[in-house]
């Protein structure tokens, strides 16, 4: 009888490259450079399917903080209400959502920062 216990870890970040590679192009390519940017930029956060998109939390068991989705044909990133999230100057707004078609370096950059900023 075997003892080891299912790497649920590396089952979360399987179900989260597998409905990345799901997309259509361009999304599939634009969903893998930020499920790249978004674990570069935040060492140590844990992917799994969050409704039904990648979702980033702290740990496997803390809440999704960051997660984007592909839904008809839009890309969309967001940040989830647990996340770190200032108000914008002059605004009781607080940025919590973008759309995207494509991703250059600027997008990437500005992407890294509010991960770290939704890390708190």
């Amino acid at each position: 009888m075997s003892t080891n216990k299912p790497d649920r870890s590396k089952q979360d970040l399987d179900a989260v490259l597998e409905k990345i590679a799901g997309w259509p192009a361009p999304y599939a390519e634009i969903g893998a450079r930020l499920h790249e940017t978004i674990t570069t930029a935040g060492p140590g956060v844990k992917p799994r399917i969050w409704y039904g998109a990648p979702g980033y939390a702290r740990s496997r068991s803390a809440p999704v903080l960051i997660f984007f989705r592909c839904d008809d044909g839009v890309m969309s990133l967001g940040l989830s209400p647990k996340a770190a999230v200032e108000r914008e100057p002059g605004s009781t707004l607080r940025p919590a959502a973008w759309f995207l078609d494509e991703l250059d370096d600027a997008t990437v950059a500005k992407v890294a920062d509010l991960v770290r900023t939704a890390l708190g």
